[in-house]
């Protein structure tokens, strides 16, 4: 009788194989995410140089990277920024902010703000102190090519540091910018809105004390590159190229009074708005109201707008003189069309700017700062 086979030794070594395929993995990865966590630290440093070189510059009090596996993390203690501009420099102070991009998309920088922030001059004492719940801004591209970026607020408020008065309070504020066409390094097209919700800015005007939604949308077209620098060379570059602000479409909403508005404007020499938007209003009378037009007739304020009246429409003119509120009015439904707006009446009228003054029809109603 034949002796039976020996069975065959198990390679005891085959069950150590996934042990170390994971062992070479995680190897591999902790490699890649050190590897991607030095390019987020140089994206990083590549945008402040870029700020740099547009007048703003960024220092950290503690920096540290964290994150692994999946994502890095850059922690900012105590940013402070430096904003360069025609006047003072100012200064702003933060609590902590931390830059996020995920080891996959090492492209697309995630930044989160925590309140409060100051606000001063260099050298001096906090002027406003601003506070929010939740500040976020995204960043996609690289630095020398830059895609879009955003900047958003929830519960936005800024104060005055020695009275405490309020300045600017908004529910949310969003700010969002893309490259629509062309590149950063010739003949850049930038699409550019604005939103905000429940926004009110007590100290501005009367108009703007309640609380206002606002959507604006805007293309800037001219501009000769998007390479680092100040915002005011950049629209005096505009302008000299004969450069265009096209409002796409701004809407702004407070309580029953609704303006939507469109049209092209271009800059002047000396850095003011020029040029026309067609404004669709329903409630102009409350409008008209709110620019206390009984204030701007004692002051003497409307009689060149009452003259205009009378050549654009003879005998409007007598009228408005006698009742200037109703009078501008009727100046205004004459010069203008009616129409509708989301289903309710209203009146569309040119609104124009000239060399930064603002004209609502015949009426001046106020005057834009100059863009450099």
């Amino acid at each position: 009788m034949l002796d039976p086979q020996p069975a065959p030794r198990r390679r005891r070594w085959l069950l150590f194989v996934p042990f170390a395929l994971l062992v070479a993995l995680a190897g591999i990865w902790t490699g890649l995410w050190f590897y991607a966590a030095s390019q987020a630290e140089a994206a990083i440093a590549g945008w402040r140089d870029r700020e740099a070189k547009s007048g703003r510059t960024y220092e950290c009090g503690s920096q540290s990277i964290s994150g692994f596996p999946f994502r890095i993390e850059v922690r900012c203690g105590k940013p402070m920024a430096e904003l360069r501009g025609k006047g003072a420099q100012v200064v702003l102070n933060g609590a902590d902010l931390v830059m996020l991009a995920q080891i996959y998309q090492p492209t697309l920088l995630i930044g989160e703000f925590t309140s409060p922030m100051t606000v001063a001059e260099s050298g001096q004492p906090p002027a406003f102190f601003v506070n929010w719940t939740l500040g976020q801004s995204s960043l996609r591209g690289t630095p020398r090519a830059p895609q879009r970026g955003s900047l958003v607020f929830d519960n936005l408020a800024v104060q005055r540091a020695d009275a405490k008065a309020t300045v600017l309070n908004a529910k949310r504020f969003e700010l969002h910018g893309r490259m629509a066409e062309g590149s950063a390094s010739a003949n850049p097209v930038i699409d550019v809105g604005l939103r905000a919700t429940a926004a009110s800015m007590p100290e501005l005007h009367q108009m703007t004390a309640a609380p206002l939604d606002a959507d604006v949308s805007a293309t800037l077209r001219g501009l000769a590159d998007f390479m680092p620098k100040p915002w005011p060379v950049r629209f005096r570059e505009l302008q000299a190229r004969g450069g265009k602000i096209d409002i796409v479409n701004a809407r702004v909403q407070q309580g029953e009074v609704i303006a939507v508005s469109s049209g092209t404007l271009s800059l002047t020499e000396s850095g003011n708005l020029d040029g026309q938007l067609q404004m669709t209003v329903v409630n102009l009378e409350h409008v008209l109201k709110q620019l206390d037009l009984e204030a701007m007739v004692s002051q003497g304020r409307v009689g060149s707008a009452i003259d205009r009246l009378d050549k654009l429409v003879p005998g409007l003119g007598r009228i408005a003189r006698k009742n200037a509120g109703p009078g501008i009015l009727a100046g205004l439904d004459a010069i203008g069309k009616r129409t509708t707006l989301e289903g309710k009446p209203a009146v569309t009228v040119p609104l124009r700017f000239v060399d930064g003054q603002v004209m609502l029809g015949p009426l001046n109603v106020g005057r834009t700062p100059p863009l450099f």
